[in-house]
Protein backbone atom coordinates (compact mmCIF):
# COMPACT_ATOMS: atom_id res chain seq x y z
CA UNK A 1 0.00 0.00 0.00
CA UNK A 2 0.96 3.01 -0.67
CA UNK A 3 1.10 6.21 1.55
CA UNK A 4 -1.39 7.99 -0.11
CA UNK A 5 -4.05 4.98 0.14
CA UNK A 6 -2.63 4.46 3.82
CA UNK A 7 -3.31 8.33 4.66
CA UNK A 8 -6.74 7.78 2.91
CA UNK A 9 -8.30 4.59 4.69
CA UNK A 10 -7.23 6.53 7.94
CA UNK A 11 -8.92 9.85 7.21
CA UNK A 12 -11.42 7.47 6.49
CA UNK A 13 -11.32 5.54 9.41
CA UNK A 14 -11.29 8.54 11.24
CA UNK A 15 -14.23 10.55 9.88
CA UNK A 16 -16.54 7.39 10.36
CA UNK A 17 -14.89 7.31 14.39
CA UNK A 18 -15.86 11.23 14.40
CA UNK A 19 -19.31 10.39 12.42
CA UNK A 20 -20.01 7.61 14.57
CA UNK A 21 -19.58 9.54 17.80
CA UNK A 22 -21.00 12.55 16.68
CA UNK A 23 -23.93 10.21 16.60
CA UNK A 24 -23.60 8.89 19.68
CA UNK A 25 -23.55 12.23 21.50
CA UNK A 26 -26.89 12.73 19.59
CA UNK A 27 -28.33 9.83 20.82
CA UNK A 28 -26.83 10.13 24.24
CA UNK A 29 -28.54 14.03 24.43
CA UNK A 30 -31.39 12.00 23.10
CA UNK A 31 -31.15 9.75 26.40
CA UNK A 32 -30.23 12.03 28.87
CA UNK A 33 -33.50 14.21 28.53
CA UNK A 34 -35.45 11.06 28.50
CA UNK A 35 -33.37 10.16 31.53
CA UNK A 36 -33.97 14.11 32.81
CA UNK A 37 -37.93 13.43 32.45
CA UNK A 38 -37.94 9.86 34.20
CA UNK A 39 -35.82 11.03 37.20
CA UNK A 40 -38.19 14.54 37.46
CA UNK A 41 -41.19 12.00 37.36
CA UNK A 42 -39.62 10.02 40.60
CA UNK A 43 -38.86 13.44 42.51
CA UNK A 44 -42.19 14.75 42.30
CA UNK A 45 -43.82 11.00 43.06
CA UNK A 46 -41.16 10.81 45.97
CA UNK A 47 -42.15 14.35 46.74
CA UNK A 48 -45.91 13.39 46.44
CA UNK A 49 -45.13 10.46 48.73
CA UNK A 50 -43.48 12.89 51.23
CA UNK A 51 -46.12 15.15 50.98
CA UNK A 52 -49.32 12.72 52.01
CA UNK A 53 -46.95 11.30 55.07
CA UNK A 54 -46.20 14.60 56.37
CA UNK A 55 -50.04 15.42 56.38
CA UNK A 56 -50.66 12.14 58.26
CA UNK A 57 -47.98 12.41 60.67
CA UNK A 58 -49.04 15.82 61.31
CA UNK A 59 -53.11 14.71 61.57
CA UNK A 60 -51.72 12.18 63.85
CA UNK A 61 -49.79 14.67 65.76
CA UNK A 62 -52.67 16.90 65.79
CA UNK A 63 -55.17 14.65 66.91
CA UNK A 64 -52.45 13.27 69.42
CA UNK A 65 -52.53 16.90 71.14
CA UNK A 66 -56.23 17.16 70.80
CA UNK A 67 -56.83 13.98 73.08
CA UNK A 68 -54.14 15.16 75.67
CA UNK A 69 -55.79 18.50 75.76
CA UNK A 70 -59.37 16.81 75.95
CA UNK A 71 -58.28 14.72 78.56
CA UNK A 72 -56.22 17.78 80.75
CA UNK A 73 -59.26 19.84 80.61
CA UNK A 74 -61.22 17.47 82.11
CA UNK A 75 -59.13 16.68 84.77
CA UNK A 76 -58.71 20.73 85.39
CA UNK A 77 -62.31 20.49 85.31
CA UNK A 78 -62.61 17.71 88.00
CA UNK A 79 -60.13 19.09 90.48
CA UNK A 80 -62.35 22.54 90.16
CA UNK A 81 -65.22 21.02 91.00
CA UNK A 82 -63.30 19.12 94.14
CA UNK A 83 -62.49 22.85 94.77
CA UNK A 84 -65.77 23.68 94.72
CA UNK A 85 -67.21 20.98 96.84
CA UNK A 86 -64.24 20.91 99.42
CA UNK A 87 -65.02 24.80 99.60
CA UNK A 88 -68.68 24.55 99.79
CA UNK A 89 -68.25 22.22 102.92
CA UNK A 90 -65.45 24.35 104.87
CA UNK A 91 -67.74 27.30 104.38
CA UNK A 92 -70.69 25.47 106.10
CA UNK A 93 -68.46 24.21 108.57
CA UNK A 94 -66.84 27.71 109.62
CA UNK A 95 -70.54 28.58 109.66
CA UNK A 96 -71.52 26.31 112.28
CA UNK A 97 -68.47 26.79 114.23
CA UNK A 98 -69.48 30.48 113.45
CA UNK A 99 -72.88 29.90 114.65
CA UNK A 100 -72.02 27.81 117.38
CA UNK A 101 -68.82 30.65 118.59
CA UNK A 102 -71.80 33.42 118.54
CA UNK A 103 -73.94 31.52 120.99
CA UNK A 104 -71.74 30.82 123.28
CA UNK A 105 -70.43 34.19 123.09
CA UNK A 106 -74.20 35.65 124.16
CA UNK A 107 -74.58 33.54 126.69
CA UNK A 108 -70.73 34.89 128.27
CA UNK A 109 -71.95 37.99 127.46
CA UNK A 110 -75.32 37.37 129.01
CA UNK A 111 -73.90 36.18 132.06
CA UNK A 112 -71.58 38.50 132.61
CA UNK A 113 -74.22 41.44 132.36
CA UNK A 114 -76.30 39.43 135.32
CA UNK A 115 -73.42 39.28 137.42
CA UNK A 116 -72.79 42.86 136.65
CA UNK A 117 -76.30 43.91 137.12
CA UNK A 118 -76.45 41.88 140.30
CA UNK A 119 -73.48 43.13 141.43
CA UNK A 120 -75.12 46.99 141.02
CA UNK A 121 -78.20 46.55 142.55
CA UNK A 122 -75.88 45.45 145.65
CA UNK A 123 -73.88 48.28 145.81
CA UNK A 124 -76.74 50.47 145.28
CA UNK A 125 -78.60 48.76 147.82
CA UNK A 126 -75.73 49.69 150.43
CA UNK A 127 -75.60 53.11 149.08
CA UNK A 128 -78.80 53.84 150.07
CA UNK A 129 -78.53 52.04 153.04
CA UNK A 130 -75.53 54.20 154.22
CA UNK A 131 -77.78 57.20 153.02
CA UNK A 132 -80.79 56.01 155.42
CA UNK A 133 -78.01 55.30 158.07
CA UNK A 134 -77.50 51.61 158.36
CA UNK A 135 -74.54 49.71 159.04
CA UNK A 136 -72.65 47.74 156.04
CA UNK A 137 -72.43 44.46 156.26
CA UNK A 138 -69.35 42.24 154.86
Amino acid sequence: MTKLSMTRILLAAGLAAGLGCGLGLAQDAGQDMKDAGHATKDAAVDTGHATKDAAKDTGHATKKVYHKTAHGTAVAADKTGDAAKDAGHDTKVAAKDTGHDTKVAAKDTAHGTKKVAKTTAHRTENAGDAVAGKPEEH
